[in-house]
């Protein structure tokens, strides 16, 4: 843990305080309700932080369990590399813009709220990717590795799959754009990535290949 604190201290602390909110509010029904993101609200100038606070709760452990497992596997590298206040931009700026098309479209929705850590979870992913598409992980319940590119479009299929079919106050469609941000933040903050990442991904399937 302490070697966690010394190279990645902003995941650090978030993935601590994600972990903490989420579990106390899922014996806190009050807290729960304030925290939840609600369009209705915010587009009336309301409960503008649930923009933030939507984002250190969930809906349940096996919400949680997903959220933390893709953060942890992705985010203590993203911030080593791509600098401590630029992984702070990153997440906090893909959690907040990856709502705002559910703010557009639920507005005048009064019933409609959301939760979940999605859009910046998805938008580390997606950073990570753009630094290392062609990393090999192993995920769970594949026998095998596969390149962290591959992961990003299957992690996509999900979400789009998610948003279409479930039936819970979970923002499926957060993790969308929230890829969308990942990739452009991460690219803004260091454009040269782009010819680098086009290389990485040419050369590995290649070598795949061969």
């Amino acid at each position: 843990m302490i070697e966690y604190l010394h190279y990645a201290p902003v995941a650090s602390f978030i993935f601590a305080i994600t972990l903490v909110t989420s579990i106390l509010t899922f014996n806190n029904e009050e807290w729960f309700g304030k925290m939840m993101f609600h369009p209705y609200s915010v587009h009336r100038n309301k409960k503008q932080y649930t923009l933030l606070t939507s984002g250190l709760i969930h809906h349940d452990w096996m919400h949680l369990a997903f959220n933390m497992i893709s953060f942890y596997c992705f985010a203590f590298t993203l911030e080593a590399t791509i600098g401590h206040w630029q992984f702070a931009v990153l997440y906090i700026a893909s959690l907040v813009i990856s709502d705002l098309p559910s703010l557009a479209k639920h507005k005048n929705d009064y019933w409609y709220h959301s939760l979940g850590a999605s859009g910046a979870i998805s938008a580390v992913v997606f950073g990570f990717i753009i630094y290392e598409p062609m990393a090999m992980m192993m995920i769970i319940p594949l026998p095998f590795q596969i390149p962290a590119i591959l992961f990003g479009i299957l992690y996509l299929i999900y979400c789009h799959f998610a948003s279409k079919h479930a039936r819970d106050n979970i923002n499926h469609d957060a993790h969308l754009f929230g890829a969308f941000c990942g990739v452009a933040i991460t690219l803004i903050l260091h454009p040269s990535l782009a010819p680098q990442f086009i290389h990485k991904v040419t050369e590995g399937v290649q070598s795949l290949l061969h």
